[in-house]
């Protein structure tokens, strides 16, 4: 005898050993098939649901359409809005889901804020400064605000500059002109402040008929909102009408809170040109703080 084993002891031993061919070793049963599908949809799941919680309870994103809200906002931000601030309704849901009885958790805003509402009669997302509430008295004279009987202090600072662009044109009020960094609109920029020290920017174009108005009381559960480029605003100086002015607007009708620029482009991106979405990208405006 040679000393090896007989082939017939060599195979049992193989079979029973529990080795096994590569293609045998490598290939997944339907069970760990099967917990792969489930884990990845579950993950998916939970990503879903994260997104859902985040957007119907904490924040949601918005669009700027106009310029009645220069130069704090330009037509083009995107830009994300707090929701919990003013509490929640069936309006702040995600496509006005009656998730809601009535409105939970409210709270006013403070004079000063950026508020998101729904237009009182056609629903649409409008976007304006809270000025007066509940109780509060409000007029203009000559394009100044008194807010109950106290003038505020506004202050001429600087000239704003605004970049011709697709969403951007130069309106009555404003100079065009060529600068270092291209064709601008130029306007007069002023500093308001309100009695609470807190202030912004606001445009005027000068004297126009909504310069002068009231006095009026702002009613129970309503507020008085205004556009920070005065003279190019639909706001709560003119009676609400579809697609126009938007009158004392009712507080269950708040949306939320104006937070941060995500996005901003000058309209020039085209989508058949990927690399036009950079170049039509503001930079410098993603990140600004409201």
């Amino acid at each position: 005898m040679n000393g090896k084993p007989p082939l017939a002891a060599t195979t049992a031993s193989a079979r029973y050993s529990g080795a096994q061919t590569p293609s045998e070793g490598q290939r997944p049963s339907q069970s760990e098939d099967r917990e792969d599908w489930w884990s990845f949809a579950k993950f998916v799941l939970k990503v879903v649901l994260a997104v859902l919680v985040f957007r119907t309870f904490l924040f949601a994103p918005f669009t700027i359409p106009s310029e009645s809200m220069l130069p704090g906002l330009w037509k083009g931000d995107y830009l994300v809005a707090a929701k919990w601030p003013y509490g929640y309704s069936d309006v702040s849901m995600p496509f006005q889901a009656p998730l809601v009885p009535g409105r939970i958790l409210a709270d006013l805003p403070e004079r000063g804020d950026v508020v998101i509402f729904k237009h009182p009669i056609d629903g649409t997302d409008y976007i304006k400064r809270a000025i007066g509430l509940p109780g509060d008295t409000v007029a203009l004279r000559g394009g100044r605000v008194v807010l109950n009987g106290e003038l505020l202090e506004q202050e001429v600072v600087r000239e704003f500059d605004l970049p011709l662009s697709a969403n951007t044109q130069c309106v009555r009020g404003g100079l065009e002109m060529q600068t270092a960094a291209g064709m601008v609109c130029r306007y007069r920029m002023a500093r308001e402040t309100l009695p609470s020290g807190r202030s912004y920017h606001v445009l005027d174009f000068g004297l126009t008929p909504q310069d002068d108005f009231g006095p009026v009381v702002v009613p129970r559960d309503r507020l008085f909102v205004m556009g920070d480029n005065r003279d190019n605003s639909q706001d709560s100086r003119f009676d609400a009408a579809p697609g126009g002015g938007v009158g004392l607007v009712p507080t269950d009708r708040l949306v939320g809170r104006a937070s941060m620029v995500l996005w901003s482009t000058d309209g020039g991106a085209e989508w058949i040109k990927p690399w036009t979405w950079f170049t039509a990208a503001r930079w410098d405006r993603i990140g600004e703080g409201l």
